[in-house]
């Protein structure tokens, strides 16, 4: 098996990493999405974070540029051809860092498979009822993230950038989601086991600034 990771440079991206490496899945490259202006999609974050990410993770980058705004058409297109070209270098499976959005789930599954590639979702959890839990394990196991990107229309007073952490989680409303699954809030994964090292970035715990 050979398989890549789609990534988003956030948490749950850093922690599929792990829990693959960890299960013995042979990740071989890791794929990210750009806007025109260099900027990782949802996320917000150079695609230059990225790239750090990338080496401290010991794997090489694929970079899909797409127009911003993207039609879905044009993404499905765009994203079909990547997946056959990973078929042809022999990649076997494509793995995700969704956790419980089963709709989610069937759309990537039914892309992947158009491919003739595997889907993997290493972290799959079924509900919202584990991502409490989930948030606490990747804490704890040593994932350092910061929080990047907030939907303004359900956490209105969270300023960003801040600290990815229990602090962070217990300061949010409670119907929204720890792990920001339903697009609450987006992450940068700085460091954590599945990097070599930390990945060096324009932060800072004191001043709060990217």
């Amino acid at each position: 098996m050979k398989v890549l990771l789609f990534w988003s440079s956030g948490k749950d991206s850093a922690w599929t990493l792990y829990q693959l490496r960890k299960e013995g899945y042979p990740v071989a490259a890791l794929l990210t999405t750009t806007r025109p202006d260099r900027i990782v999609p949802f996320h917000n974050v150079p695609v230059s974070w990225v790239r750090r990410q990338a080496v401290a993770a010991g794997l090489p980058l694929w970079e899909v540029p797409l127009p911003f705004p993207t039609p879905n058409a044009y993404y499905e297109k765009v994203v079909l051809e990547v997946l056959k070209q990973a078929k042809q270098q022999g990649f076997t499976a494509v793995a995700f860092g969704d956790l419980y959005l089963a709709d989610i789930r069937r759309y990537k599954e039914e892309l992947v498979r158009q491919a003739g590639l595997e889907p993997l979702f290493p972290i799959w959890i079924e509900n919202s009822k584990r991502s409490y839990e989930t948030a606490k394990q990747m804490l704890a196991a040593g994932i350092k993230a910061i929080v990047t990107e907030v939907d303004r229309n359900v956490i209105p007073s969270h300023p960003v950038p801040q600290p990815y952490d229990e602090k962070w989680i217990e300061s949010l409303p409670k119907d929204i989601d720890p792990c920001g699954e339903r697009g609450e809030f987006h992450t940068f994964c700085y460091d954590g086991p599945m990097f070599r090292e930390e990945v060096s970035i324009l932060w800072s715990r004191e001043t709060h600034e990217v």
